[in-house]
């Protein structure tokens, strides 16, 4: 898979530059201590501050912090409006529960009701690094808890996980995935090209996952996934993506049985989630399939 990007397309989170140059500095002394350290990192979300234009919906929103029995951590969960219609919102790898404002008040209006949540480790929420399965057990409790849901919409991280839930038993009618990646192995060669480490870390590392998650970890690739997805299903993504390249959503969308492709030009991997013309596209493909 391409994971050149256009000079245009920058990566929505850099490594600083202290960080870059240890693991460079390690790779030297130690391969396995490298892989270590940067398996380490990437598991490690960076947490950001909400800017103002979330705030609205931050303060709106009733907050729950509910337990996820499975994996023994706290989760902040947002309820945004009051509706028997239900949309769950699934952040991406360093993102948090109100990224979707934009979409979320286009639903409130049309009689939706959104729950999002901050991921494990990420904002309110406790511990300090997870994993993807951490995330799935985590939707699957909501679902539990807040289900059934009409529809989810997930971004980047956030979407591959949705493909994951949904494959293992969460039902949704519809879903939307906004810059979703596809090929975890592919994930982790794209986050030690930007550590600036040789690729055999990037295969370590690989390899480190296969052994904790005790199978190999690219079966939770989105297009692995997506073929057993009946859900009518909608793929967002930008060409100018700095983080995800485009040639992802294609593969997702080629192995969905009931799927969509949606690509803009010049939106990148976030600011497409405050996009009105896109926000508008992704509310009338919820109401229209559900």
């Amino acid at each position: 898979m391409n994971f050149t990007h256009s000079k245009t397309a920058e990566p929505s989170i850099k490594i600083p530059k202290p960080i870059i140059l240890s693991a460079k500095a390690l790779q030297f002394i130690s391969v396995n201590k490298a892989a270590k350290f940067s398996a380490r990192l990437f598991t490690t979300p960076v947490n950001f501050p909400v800017p103002e234009r979330e705030k609205v919906m931050l303060e709106s929103a009733q907050k729950k912090t509910i337990n996820i029995p499975s994996i023994s951590r706290d989760v902040q969960v947002l309820s945004y409006g009051y509706s028997t219609k239900k949309v769950l919102w699934v952040h991406g790898w360093a993102g948090r529960s109100t990224q979707l404002y934009m979409i979320a008040d286009k639903l409130l209006e049309k009689g939706y009701m959104i729950i999002s949540f901050d991921g494990p480790a990420h904002g309110k929420s406790t511990g300090k690094t997870t994993e993807m399965p951490e995330f799935i057990e985590t939707i699957a409790e909501l679902d539990k808890q807040y289900g059934p849901f009409e529809a989810a919409i997930g971004h980047s991280f956030g979407g591959m996980c949705l493909y994951n839930a949904i494959s293992k038993g969460f039902n949704v009618n519809t879903l939307v995935t906004v810059g979703a990646a596809d090929k975890i192995s592919d994930v982790i060669l794209n986050f030690t090209k930007n550590l600036q480490v040789k690729p055999i870390i990037a295969q370590k590392m690989k390899h480190l996952f296969d052994k904790k998650w005790q199978r190999d970890i690219d079966i939770h690739s989105s297009s692995v996934q997506a073929k057993s997805i009946k859900a009518a299903t909608l793929v967002v993504h930008d060409s100018f993506d700095g983080d995800v390249d485009v040639s992802c959503a294609m593969a997702i969308r080629q192995n969905l049985q009931n799927g969509k492709l949606l690509i803009t030009e010049g939106l990148g991997h976030t600011k497409i989630l405050r996009n009105p013309k896109i926000a508008s596209k992704i509310v009338d493909f919820i109401i229209q399939k559900s």
